[in-house]
């Protein structure tokens, strides 16, 4: 990988640091410093392990622990039983990490948006749906209506947001519909409440 095309490297750099080349020195010691190679054995690691992604046993976890719980019901009762059904059953394991075990096994964490009309005239402004998935999350991005038309619009999108780090959403964008809610004639502040 990486760490052998490094040593190749390194063996011709040696050869030209002997005869003294401007530069090569500096080079030949950079390469040889022990951060590089600790940050190629990461990356070299790093693109092992997406060569080998976990894919999950099943797609339906939560199922499958409702079915166990079903059968410990009917198995005879001890006291480890008794604690695994109540773990099983316990809502932060089925709300939460059960859910999200089956949503990501299941790649469906992307919400489904309606499709586009077929009927658009060719004078008729271009549009783009944009989907942000906030998770607990601010927008980053401040909203306003515009002097002239009244439309809501984006002011301006802060660095580092949300708004940002998807590069969706530009300043002067037209606001027409949010989360499935139309918002014309609504003011700035209710267009919030809804974001």
């Amino acid at each position: 990988g990486i760490s052998h095309v490094l040593t190749l490297v390194l063996q011709e750099l040696s050869l030209l640091c002997k005869r003294d080349v401007n530069g090569v020195g500096m080079l030949y010691d950079l390469l040889r410093s022990r951060w590089l190679q600790a940050l190629l054995k990461i990356y070299e690691c790093l693109q092992h392990y997406l060569g080998k992604r976990p894919v999950p046993v099943t797609l339906q976890a939560r199922a499958l622990t409702r079915e166990v719980v079903e059968l410990l019901r009917e198995a005879p009762q001890s006291g480890e039983i008794k604690e695994l059904r109540r773990l099983l059953r316990a809502p932060h394991l089925k709300a939460a990490l059960l859910s999200a075990h089956d949503t990501v096994a299941q790649k469906d964490f992307e919400p489904i948006l309606p499709p586009l009309p077929d009927n658009i005239p060719e004078n008729e402004e271009a549009m783009r749906i944009v989907c942000l998935v906030k998770n607990n999350q601010p927008l980053g991005a401040t909203i306003k209506r515009h002097e002239i038309t009244g439309d809501i619009t984006v002011a301006r999108v802060i660095h580092g947001g949300l708004a940002d780090r998807s590069g969706l959403l530009y300043a002067g964008d037209k606001l027409v519909e949010v989360n499935g809610v139309p918002i014309e004639g609504l003011e700035p502040e209710q267009v919030i409440n809804i974001l």
